[in-house]
């Protein structure tokens, strides 16, 4: 089943719907003192701006407003109500703001580098109807794929008397797609004002320079000892200084010096720096320099960055890394990047471009480092790295075709100052009138199945200024059928090229194979830089994490039973904390669990005067902390008064002040204490982690009671399952020997071997799948039970209404049949609204309940008696499409009408996130609710699906939750389960946690994962299988616990011709000793009572 999860889920809470909880002040007031950065004597630390525009000098160029307006108030045509700026004579206003999160933006994409630590500040106020002082935050956007996160990184209570200054500070330790820096905050109809925004690093500049953290290989970079070493290419340059005069007036764009190149004859005239010894190959580079020009010339004029390769064969080539359009009126900043495939005899940089007779003036030139920009190669891959023919169009568009539109080869720049990011040509696809026309290419003969590709390729749009997404497809002729498998995609915009990167694995036989690009909406052009298809690489596993001193059962809080009053705990934000004792009466429905008991004492933390969501107790634990162990938390939590209804609450890790863990959540009222269960781990070690309590609205006050931390025992567990499912998974067995060898048996030898457990164990599986022999081979010989991944799903059987496509189920249900593999239907429906295809969606009223019956009608009847379970209508708890549209009832009678039309399946409630205690709409209490309601309606429904896509599980609170739902009395089925983890062997540390707590729990009926074969997985990370068959470690604890379960005995008969064992449910083999040989026979143990007795023929 799909999740909606962004990619760091894990550490960031995603905004969703709505707006998420903020997050807390990074440098609140529990933060640490930063340490003093140390330098040389001769060194100088400088701070550095990299946002542009900070003062809107010019106006709101490369600011936008994000869905309200904006406009920059400057002295001459009157100030906002009469404000003034805090500095200089411009400042920015947004009005017209109907939600909080409306603001001012920037991308900032190109300007920060991993493990740079920047510093922000701002002046903000507001103005409208505001009567005391009010929120203004300073947030990040971080954008990556398909999915958002939001990280705030400064707050401050902002009036309309006078400036605030907002400070705060981040440093990213992964990149996005795209960064977006901007303010936000004042509720609704308020106006904010800000003024001076800043985003700096520290800069030292000496001997050597460094960049963000990066050195700079450029030496002198910035002309503060004149030209040394650079040289004028055939021309003249001197540096203008404060000192010596600057030209015309010009100021430098940074610092107090900058070059002039004049008395220039040709364009490529200009100012260079050998390089050489400063570079190496297979590094990235990236380039920037501040450029403009002076003298005659009207408008524009390109300023391009060249790098000259001098070969040891006497051969020179020119290469281009970067280009911006220069003006007289102001400093442009150029932008680009390389990286050497191979190393000539010399490289030398050299800035070049204007008209001859234009001067061009240069300022802070660097060349760093890059460990995360996209860079450019000098040199493209040889033919024999890449499967497509000319991958990078020198041959013209020899190979390539256009697929439905038409194709053009540009040289150099086009479309306006669009460049190629490698070698000196890119493609475009043009006049296309559907979304699927663009460029493609044959690879028929060229790829194989069951081989794992990958590919790349750079790709922007022209003809939109909004992102739009381009995908890479590969159109596969299979024997009977054809089928689309999408490889890669990517929002791509029109300002820059972005990369397509993804793997692919085929698995049935193919007579044909068509890679292309598309995506875009019509009438915009695709323009292709290259496009690489190369088998991927094996890496090799990491290995197992070492995992030391560990104090189990220690709760990591200090003074959690507040006997030291505050001791230790500190506010998050500028709330209050204090120390207060609960009323006996409040504490009854807690004492009566005896577990509770030795740890409640009665006193809690109280927080009150809180003024936003992310208030409340915290305390830092970072030095408790170990990486990859599993820690439980757990804390008793109560409202108070204020606001409506029940308040989400949740405990939450602030991880170096920039990525949030969720600990557990709950809602919770002012009635009673409400119980948080949750957990986290850490794969990589953090510089401090504060944990803390928050969700409430402002001004509710936050009770916290008992709040634990601690690591969980899994060894200890484990052994206490062991003997849980012996009681319930095993039986007494009573084997009576009789017949004509029966007599002289006692102290026969006697072997036990178990053949099969009988417990369902499946997998999902697709209808492509099963071509791929390994996979299917491996697939029937491990599971007893499948599901089809969507071969069954209504989207998939009718994807345009009345043309009905069975092909693909009926053939995956005769493969299983044959193999004697037994069969879930899911879905019959699906009720969030992103999985109904858009022609029902587009149905009302009869003619949607027409749709639902046609469809019941058409399955049902189709396969019955032949699935032996049915998910009728998926994640309710998640999704309301039917039940908004046709009424509460519609639910129940999805399960009336289908068990008319079959009664022998089972049918079951399905949904996610009901076993892990992270999401409050799937709690196993409101699981319960639904399943109530509906039987109250006649829905007769006759199971429980539990999907288990889980992340770091906790066996106690995934039997808590089994429990909850157990009394029912209805059987429970794990029914889409996965554990991800990038480290095989934490991944299979987790997958034995989850399936020892389902096989011991009694209500748990079978237990089905969603896929085991990489590249063929909902979630990434989770496969058994690695994509060229190798069994991972997480794939053989899987094996070895199959085998655990299974009953192995030797033993002899007893004085009475008996054997008597214990022995897991299923079929078995016995081999007897007898005086005329050896007899085998088979038989089954089942579950039907305590002790089976079985009779055997000898």
């Amino acid at each position: 089943m799909r999740r909606r999860c962004g990619w760091l889920s894990s550490l960031f809470r995603p905004r969703r719907a709505g707006r998420a909880l903020p997050q807390p002040d990074p440098q609140g007031p529990d933060s640490e003192p930063k340490a003093v950065d140390k330098h040389s004597a001769s060194d100088e630390v400088v701070m550095e701006n990299i946002l542009s525009n900070s003062d809107f000098s010019e106006d709101l160029h490369l600011w936008q407003p994000n869905s309200c307006h904006a406009f920059v108030a400057v002295e001459g045509s009157g100030y906002h109500y009469g404000v003034r700026p805090h500095s200089g004579s411009t400042y920015a206003v947004l009005t017209h703001r109907t939600q909080s999160w409306q603001g001012l933006e920037q991308d900032i994409t190109e300007k920060v580098t991993l493990g740079t630590e920047y510093f922000v500040a701002a002046y903000v106020r507001v103005h409208g109807e505001v009567h005391e002082p009010i929120g203004v935050q300073i947030t990040l956007k971080l954008e990556e794929g398909s999915s958002t996160n939001y990280l705030s990184i400064a707050r401050i209570l902002a009036s309309q008397e006078h400036w605030e200054k907002m400070e705060g500070s981040f440093n990213l330790t992964t990149l996005p797609r795209r960064l977006v820096f901007y303010l936000e905050g004042p509720s609704p109809g308020v106006d904010l004002l800000i003024d001076s925004v800043t985003i700096s690093y520290k800069k030292t500049e000496g001997s050597a320079s460094s960049i963000g953290g990066t050195e700079n290989i450029i030496l002198n970079y910035d002309f503060s000892k004149g030209l040394h070493p650079w040289n004028p290419i055939c021309c003249h340059a001197y540096v203008a200084s404060q000192w010596s005069g600057f030209l015309d007036g010009i100021r430098g764009n940074s610092g107090e010096n900058y070059a002039v190149v004049s008395k220039r004859t040709e364009h490529w005239q200009g100012l260079e720096q050998d390089i050489t010894n400063q570079v190496s190959i297979g590094t990235a580079y990236v380039v920037s320099a501040f450029v403009r020009v002076d003298g005659n010339v009207q408008g524009q004029v390109e300023v391009k960055g060249t790098l000259r390769l001098q070969n040891a064969d006497g051969s020179t080539c020119y290469n281009p890394v970067g280009s911006v359009v220069a003006s007289k009126e102001k400093w442009n900043k150029l932008e680009g990047s390389f990286s050497l495939t191979n190393m000539p005899k010399n490289v030398v940089f050299y800035l070049e471009g204007p008209p001859a007779g234009v001067d061009l003036v240069i300022d802070s030139v660097t060349i760093t480092c890059s460990r995360h920009k996209q860079s450019k190669e000098v040199k493209v891959p040889s033919r024999a790295e890449t499967i497509i023919k000319n991958p990078h169009f020198e041959d013209g568009l020899k190979n390539w075709s256009g697929r439905g539109c038409n194709i053009c080869r540009h040289e150099f720049t086009a479309y306006g100052n669009v460049r190629p990011l490698n070698g000196s040509y890119f493609a475009s696809a043009t006049g296309r009138v559907h979304n699927w026309n663009g460029i493609q290419q044959e690879i028929t003969g060229r790829v194989q199945r069951k081989v794992l590709y990958e590919i790349s390729s750079a790709v922007r749009i022209f003809g939109s200024a909004n992102d739009t997404e381009v995908r890479a497809t590969l159109w596969v002729q299979e024997y009977g059928r054809e089928r689309y498998v999408g490889l890669a995609k990517n929002q791509t915009s029109d300002k820059q090229w972005t990369h397509l990167k993804g793997k692919f694995l085929l698995h049935a036989p193919f007579t044909k194979a068509v890679i292309f690009i598309e995506g875009p909406p019509a009438g915009i052009d695709i323009l292709v830089d290259g496009l690489v298809l190369s088998p991927a690489r094996k890496l090799q596993a990491a290995p197992c994490p070492k995992i030391e001193n560990v104090l189990y059962g220690t709760n990591l809080l200090h003074n959690n039973a507040f006997t030291r009053g505050l001791a230790g705990w500190s506010p998050m934000g500028s709330c209050r904390l204090s120390i207060q004792t609960e009323t006996p009466h409040m504490l009854s429905s807690i004492l009566k669990d005896r577990a509770s008991q030795k740890h409640i004492s009665g006193r809690y933390i109280l927080a009150t005067n809180r003024t936003d969501v992310w208030m409340g107790p915290s305390q830092v634990i970072t030095d408790k902390l170990r990486l990859h162990v599993t820690y439980r938390v757990s804390a008793w939590v109560r409202v108070g008064s204020g606001g409506h209804g029940r308040h989400h609450v949740n405990v939450c890790l602030a991880v170096d002040n920039n990525q949030w863990v969720n600990g557990g959540q709950v809602e919770a009222d002012g009635d009673r204490w409400y119980e948080i269960n949750g957990a986290f781990k850490l794969e990589k070690q953090p510089s401090k982690v504060t944990a803390y309590v928050q969700g409430p609205p402002p001004g509710v006050d936050l009770r916290v009671m008992d709040f634990q931390i601690y690591p969980v025992d899994r060894k200890a567990r484990f052994e206490y399952l062991k003997e849980k499912t012996d009681k319930v998974r095993k039986r007494d067995v009573v084997l009576k020997f009789q017949g004509s060898n029966a007599v002289n048996l006692l102290g026969s030898s006697v072997r036990i071997q178990q053949t099969e457990n009988s417990f369902p164990f499946g997998s999902c599986i697709a209808r492509h799948n099963i071509e791929n022999e390994d996979l299917a081979e491996f697939f029937v010989k491990n599971f007893n039970w499948a599901v089809f991944e969507n071969e069954l799903k209504w989207y998939h059987t009718e994807a345009e209404q009345g043309r009905l496509n069975y092909k693909d189920s009926d053939e995956l249900l005769e493969f299983c049949e044959k193999h004697k593999i037994q069969v879930r239907g899911h879905c019959l429906f699906w009720e969030v609204e992103d999985a109904v295809q858009p022609w029902v969606r587009s149905l009302q009223g009869h003619h949607l309940m027409a749709a639902i019956q046609n469809r019941l009608q058409s399955l049902l009847s189709r396969y019955k008696d032949r699935f032996r379970h049915h998910d009728v209508n998926n994640e309710m708890l998640h999704g309301s499409f039917y039940e908004d549209r046709l009424g509460r009832d519609i639910r129940a009678y999805m399960f009336r009408e289908a068990h008319k039309l079959d009664p022998s399946a089972v049918l079951f409630v399905n949904d996610y996130n009901v076993e892990d205690g992270c999401d409050t709409k799937s709690t196993p209490e409101k699981f319960v609710e639904q399943v109530v309601d509906l039987q109250e309606r006649g829905a007769p429904v006759g199971g429980i699906g539990v999907q288990g896509h889980i992340s770091h599980p906790v066996g106690e609170i995934i039997c808590d939750s089994l429990d909850k739902l157990a009394i029912l009395g209805l059987p429970i089925w794990i029914t889409e389960l996965d554990v991800t983890a990038e480290n095989e062997h934490i991944r299979a540390d987790d997958l034995e946690v989850f399936l020892r707590e389902a096989f011991a729990h009694p209500a748990v009926g079978g237990i089905i994962l969603w896929g085991f074969w990489e590249m063929f997985m909902f979630r990434e990370h989770a496969h058994l299988v690695d994509a060229d068959g190798t069994i991972n470690e997480a794939g053989r604890r899987y094996l070895a616990l199959k085998q655990e379960w299974l009953t192995r005995m030797n033993g002899n008969v007893d004085h009475q011709g008996e054997f008597k064992f214990r022995g897991y449910h299923g079929s078995y083999t016995v081999e007897v000793d007898t005086p005329s040989g050896k007899v085998a026979r088979s038989f089954v143990v089942d579950k039907d009572s305590p002790v089976q007795v079985v009779t055997l023929n000898v």
